[in-house]
């Protein structure tokens, strides 16, 4: 049993709300893919994804750890794998997960996997590689991608996709223009070649917003499930999914000269009242945020970090605060502190989120 008292809550409201704005951009007949990889952005893909399981058609992890830990939550809606290993395949097709074939090696991997075990018509996703150049047959690798699909019995794809690189920037309206076209292209292809038409997608939460037109059967929705959209107007119209609360261990007083933390980073130039909180970086809280930069919030005022971030504490200033020892401490609330985070620390909401420790206690609330 997890009893950190530092617990991420998971705002259920918001979750339903975000998903709720991304449907209405939708067609009706659009099917919708969950993203709860990195254990559903930093919170915990089984509650995210036993929350979402009759809301969402489709869900999506990386790996198949990921995957196998939703099948035995009882999560029986079908899971992509995105990025599958071939030591794993055979353990997706004992938990009904459905990977993601990107390229001949992994793809006759699998066969082989698929015709020892007898497999007919297992669903299997094709990922195309359109200009991201990360994961993904290229266009020319189609014809004998083809050719051996029609040659087996055992395999069925169920999905052919691709990943938008600069789906957020507006000034890239061409190269993306261009992703989608070349992925129509082969669609049509794929359709004609195998005799039926798979699932297509290749939106994913930025393209929804901004390609709405390219659609095609499922969008992937991802960073905006979690409160986040591809500029400030959109966020704003998302709910914050992440809620980081602490509480105050210890108050110390410290004299003038006196330091505080690791190296001594901090030395008093006058009385000050300092509150330890049981959070550090190995539950996500990055060595940057120290000496000053970040803050928290303890009753409703902010308290900066001073010293260096420890493994497991940090320190604020609480000299002027009024506040005891047990009370709660805000790490974050809104996307607006995450965003603050995320920018004193040079990245991004992404990295912010996943970077929070699967030690911190998660609590989805409804």
């Amino acid at each position: 049993m997890n009893n950190h008292v530092t617990v991420l809550e998971i705002d259920g409201s918001a979750l339903k709300h975000n998903l709720h704005h991304f449907k209405k951009q939708l067609h009706p007949t659009t099917k919708i893919l969950a993203v709860v990889k990195a254990f559903g952005y930093g919170s915990d893909g089984v509650q995210i994804a036993r929350f979402l399981a009759d809301k969402v058609d489709y869900f999506a992890v990386a790996y198949a750890h990921e995957g196998i830990a939703l099948r035995e939550a009882g999560i029986k809606a079908p899971i992509l794998v995105l990025h599958p290993q071939i030591p794993n395949l055979l353990a997706i097709v004992n938990y009904c997960l459905e990977p993601n074939l990107y390229n001949f090696k992994i793809f006759n991997a699998f066969l082989k996997v698929a015709t020892q075990t007898a497999l007919q018509e297992y669903p299997i996703h094709i990922k195309l590689n359109t200009g991201l150049n990360r994961l993904g047959f290229c266009t020319k690798d189609v014809p004998t991608l083809l050719a051996q699909l029609k040659e087996t019995k055992q395999l069925k794809v169920q999905s052919l996709f691709s990943h938008l690189a600069v789906s957020e920037e507006i000034k890239e309206q061409a190269f993306t223009n261009q992703q989608i076209s070349t992925f129509s292209e082969s669609a049509q292809q794929f359709q004609a070649g195998l005799g039926y038409k798979p699932i297509l997608h290749i939106l994913n939460t930025s393209g929804v917003i901004n390609y709405p037109k390219a659609q095609f059967d499922m969008v992937r929705i991802g960073i905006g499930l979690y409160g986040f959209g591809n500029d400030e107007k959109e966020t704003n119209q998302l709910k914050n999914t992440h809620n980081l609360k602490s509480i105050i261990s210890q108050i110390h007083n410290i004299e003038p000269k006196e330091s505080v933390g690791y190296n001594r980073a901090f030395i008093a130039d006058k009385k000050t009242k300092t509150a330890t909180i049981p959070i550090g970086h190995a539950d996500g809280i990055s060595r940057k945020l120290g000496n000053g930069i970040g803050h928290v919030l303890i009753n409703g005022q902010k308290a900066t970090i001073i010293g260096n971030v420890c493994m497991d504490m940090i320190m604020v200033d609480i000299t002027t605060i009024d506040c005891a020892e047990v009370d709660e401490v805000i790490v974050f609330n809104s996307q607006e502190m995450i965003q603050e985070i995320a920018d004193a620390t040079a990245t991004i909401p992404y990295e912010t989120l996943t970077a929070i420790s699967q030690r911190v206690q998660k609590k989805l609330k409804s």
